[in-house]
């Protein structure tokens, strides 16, 4: 068949993965081109619509580089990668709930002991934070040597890796000791907005939203017979809980950072007083248990 029309164009398409090796693509694909056609369809895209979706695709990937990746950002602000997290994180009650990965991990982050100073050589000062809990098994067993990775915004909601000055601030890894207990000292996360001086800040602008994303803490929580967990610890009280540009607040993920006045407890933990102190513990499901989200592997980092 030579001649299509708005009506037998997308079956003539399907008819051409009939010889798609893959099963998973061709069932992928074949339901994208459905989806498409019925979205052209739907709105009656016109040529000049078509041609400005086509600019901005190509913008968004020209905005690529080893230190940002606005592919992952447009997915989280169309809340992609939530629905995909969703789909994919179903774990038993108890467990410590997952939310986006985000843009801006790398591997790499230096290795760090129990009660280390993630601040030591930020270039940018916060609030001393105090951080500590544990990582426990689903009915309450601690879980020792397990591996947290952590990063977040500096105080001036900057990334290190978005400052070619800056390397590894406020992001490292911690082993929990013989108890399942993690602890380390860091600044208070901040509020900040996601990058806006791409496609998809013009993007945000057109749709009427702010680029915000309330203050939270990244962690990737990993231990020998568990399910890995991709996690935030959001701040309590952020203004933007309610309205964070990637969807990703879940109401177990907000923690409280107490204020601690005591001289006696910050001189005990080497802190200037007053500060704040988090105490989160994360919850692992066992290996094999529910819908298992695939481990982060070196592709997923942004260097």
């Amino acid at each position: 068949m030579r001649q299509f029309t708005e009506d037998t164009l997308t079956d003539a398409v399907l008819a051409r993965l009939k010889d798609a090796k893959h099963p998973r693509f061709k069932q992928i694909i074949a339901s994208a081109v459905k989806h498409l056609h019925g979205f052209a369809r739907d709105v009656q895209l016109t040529e000049e619509e078509w041609f400005e979706g086509i600019k901005f695709l190509t913008a968004v990937g020209q905005k690529c580089d080893d230190k940002r990746q606005e592919f992952i950002l447009l997915s989280d602000i169309l809340g992609l990668s939530m629905m995909v997290v969703a789909l994919n994180h179903k774990t038993p009650p108890g467990a410590t709930e997952a939310t986006v990965l985000g843009p801006f991990f790398v591997h790499g982050a230096p290795d760090f002991e129990y009660g280390a100073d993630f601040t030591k050589g930020a270039t940018v000062e916060g609030e001393t934070t105090w951080v500590t809990g544990r990582v426990l098994s689903i009915d309450g067993k601690p879980i020792p040597s397990a591996a947290l990775d952590i990063w977040q915004a500096r105080a001036n909601g900057v990334y290190d890796i978005q400052d070619p000055e800056a390397e590894f601030e406020l992001r490292g890894r911690v082993l929990t000791n013989a108890e399942g207990r993690y602890a380390f000292k860091t600044y208070k996360p901040q509020f900040y907005g996601v990058p806006d001086d791409g496609p998809v800040g013009e993007l945000l602008r057109a749709m009427g939203r702010h680029p915000m994303r309330p203050a939270h803490m990244h962690a990737i929580v990993s231990a020998d017979g568990y399910q890995q967990v991709i996690t935030h610890v959001f701040v309590a009280g952020d203004p933007y809980l309610d309205s964070d540009a990637v969807f990703a607040v879940k109401e177990s993920l907000i923690g409280e950072f107490r204020k601690v006045d005591s001289p006696a407890e910050a001189k005990k933990l080497g802190l200037p007083a007053p500060f704040l102190r988090l105490d989160w513990d994360f919850h692992l499901a066992p290996a094999g248990t529910g819908q298992t989200r695939r481990t982060v592997a070196a592709s997923d980092a942004v260097t």
